[in-house]
């Protein structure tokens, strides 16, 4: 369940049969372990993955597509390596199946079973397509700050916040947060928005901290709870939700959501870089 035995970054016999046993999950625990999360949970949340590449046969032999969204809750014990989940939708382009409901029963059951914990499956068919949405992160950008930069690995004492002084609450983004596959060195491409109420956070040092994840490895999820993790203890907001949306690799974007309090699930729009 590590991701050196995962499919990622080896040669691939791609099947059209379905195989569920196709699904690798890699536990999340390694990874937390690493910024100091051993127990409790400091969030709780959301990763939404959306899948593009899906297709299938009806009784008659007649292909159908549709786009998937899995919601996998932050507490799972693990994640799907991204490789294997492609492997896995693949499976079904040569299936037979009855109806998109039969589809969604299977999705669900096989994943929620990977991930172990329950998650909830959408297929979105053709008459829905030109309902889906296109929205950009809403708030203050960073990225209109000019600034110099040469940290390219993560560094939270770049974290710095106005403490002592009334908090403020604000909501921040950047198009700039890059990080890399941690198997095959691959670039994954993300924005990254930030909500919180407490000390006011300095607004430089955030982009620069966002940025200095150009050459860090890390799955997204892992990225997006460690970005959590340092803000938290090096700004100590009182309110905190942090929310990435990668572009797509594969067929497949992996969008994490982390917050310590109550807020609406964020709503899959699209950005324009999807």
């Amino acid at each position: 369940m590590t991701p050196e035995h995962s499919p990622l970054g080896k040669s691939a016999t791609y099947t059209e049969q379905y195989d569920p046993s196709l699904l690798f999950p890699i536990a999340r625990n390694r990874a937390r372990e690493a910024i100091g999360i051993t127990s409790t949970l400091p969030f709780f949340g959301t990763d939404i993955w959306n899948a593009y590449e899906l297709s299938w046969l009806n009784p008659r032999g007649k292909p159908q597509i549709a786009i998937a969204t899995f919601f996998v809750p932050a507490e799972s014990p693990n994640i799907v390596e991204s490789k294997s989940f492609k492997l896995y939708l693949g499976s079904f382009a040569q299936t037979t199946l009855e109806s998109v409901d039969a589809l969604r029963d299977m999705l669900k059951r096989d994943v929620s079973t990977a991930c172990g914990a329950s998650v909830s499956v959408h297929l979105a068919t053709p008459a829905e397509f030109q309902k889906i949405e296109f929205e950009e992160f809403d708030g203050l950008s960073l990225d209109r700050l000019d600034l110099d930069t040469d940290i390219y690995e993560p560094d939270p004492t770049l974290l710095k916040a106005a403490e002592g002084e009334a908090p403020v609450e604000e909501t921040l983004y950047s198009n700039l947060l890059k990080s890399n596959c941690p198997v095959t060195g691959q670039p994954d491409w993300g924005s990254v928005q930030i909500h919180y109420v407490g000390p006011q956070i300095d607004h430089a040092g955030l982009l620069r901290y966002i940025i200095s994840y150009r050459s860090h490895t890390g799955f997204h999820e892992q990225c997006v709870e460690r970005i959590f993790t340092d803000i938290m203890r090096e700004c100590r907001p009182v309110k905190l939700a942090v929310y990435a949306r990668y572009t797509r690799r594969g067929g497949l974007d992996i969008n994490p959501f982390r917050t310590n309090y109550n807020l609406p699930m964020p709503d899959n729009a699209r950005t324009a870089r999807q």
